[in-house]
């Protein structure tokens, strides 16, 4: 199978390529690409999957909000018109897009036919709105034309983690190891997750289920609430208590390393009910197996072991 992959220079791109090349696929990652470019990668190929978009890992003034919008929505329509011009397009392209697109969610879970978009919330943080607009925007312009030869999947996913070094995961263990890894905020608000080894297993299911096409929440199906999850964290690392941080630490914490809060202090309690509904078994369906095969695996407990 020969796999093409616009943004597969990063974290989620890195996952990916390991597995698929491990199962042996022809898989091309991509950075920039011309359209020339994207055209003679994706003529005769099977699968793309854009990840394309600029990092949201940084503070969201004037100048970046332009350029998280524009990388998103600008690669996606370029994608439909080289789409367009292909004699053999691939059967299947898959759209990266964001569980955040779901609304600050504490009374119940968000599934794809259930679930309520977010967007104007009464106290919502302006940050948070505009990572909805976004979602939304990508989305629209992805659904926004047919592609007769090529079923096309939204994958709205949850926080996804590998022990790669500069991810996600490795910030938060930074600050279990450094003795911060308490309950942040009122640790009242749910995160949604999904680790590597689900991750790629998922978007495998995604390739070669063909009766899948519009979105689909890429998730663990269980939740839990963030002081669960700290918790989690920091028995999986063998450490024994963590320094609580309230939101104007996280605030501040956030502006200093140049980022946005909203990865930690908006709620997000979202359940993969179509991957369930397909009869996808999750590896690690509950939050600290997950976290003890993460810190396993984390580059450095690896080296030192």
């Amino acid at each position: 199978m020969k796999m093409v992959i616009p943004g597969g220079t990063g974290q989620v791109g890195s996952m990916l390529v390991r597995y698929f090349r491990g199962l042996g696929h022809q898989v091309l990652a991509l950075h920039r690409s011309s359209m020339a470019a994207l055209s003679a990668a994706l003529e005769g190929s099977d699968v793309c999957i854009n990840l394309a978009g600029r990092s949201v890992n940084c503070r969201y003034g004037p100048a970046n909000r332009r350029e998280i919008f524009d990388s998103r929505i600008g690669t996606t329509l370029q994608l439909h018109e080289v789409m367009a011009g292909l004699s053999q397009p691939p059967r299947v392209w898959i759209n990266a897009s964001t569980a955040t697109i779901y609304r600050h969610a504490l009374d119940r879970p968000m599934t794809e036919s259930t679930g309520e978009l977010g967007g104007n919330e009464p106290g919502a943080p302006d940050t948070w709105n505009f990572s909805i607009s976004v979602a939304k925007g990508w989305e629209e312009a992805f659904f926004s034309k047919v592609t007769p030869l090529t079923r096309q999947v939204a994958m709205r996913s949850a926080i996804t983690f590998s022990p790669d070094l500069g991810g996600a995961f490795d910030v938060l263990l930074g600050l279990v190891r450094c003795g911060l890894g308490g309950t942040q905020g009122s640790g009242e608000q749910f995160v949604s997750w999904i680790p590597e080894a689900d991750f790629v297993r998922a978007i495998d299911l995604l390739i070669a289920g063909e009766d899948l096409a519009g979105v689909v929440n890429l998730a663990s199906p269980n939740p839990l609430r963030n002081r669960d999850f700290m918790r989690g964290l920091r028995e999986a690392w063998g450490a024994r208590v963590g320094l609580p941080s309230t939101e104007w630490m996280i605030e501040l914490g956030a502006w200093a390393m140049r980022t946005e809060s909203e990865l930690v202090l908006k709620s997000r309690q979202v359940v993969p009910e179509r991957l369930l509904e397909a009869g996808f078994v999750f590896e690690y369906p509950y939050w600290p197996e997950a976290a003890r095969e993460l810190v396993g695996r984390w580059p450095i407990a690896s080296s030192a072991a």
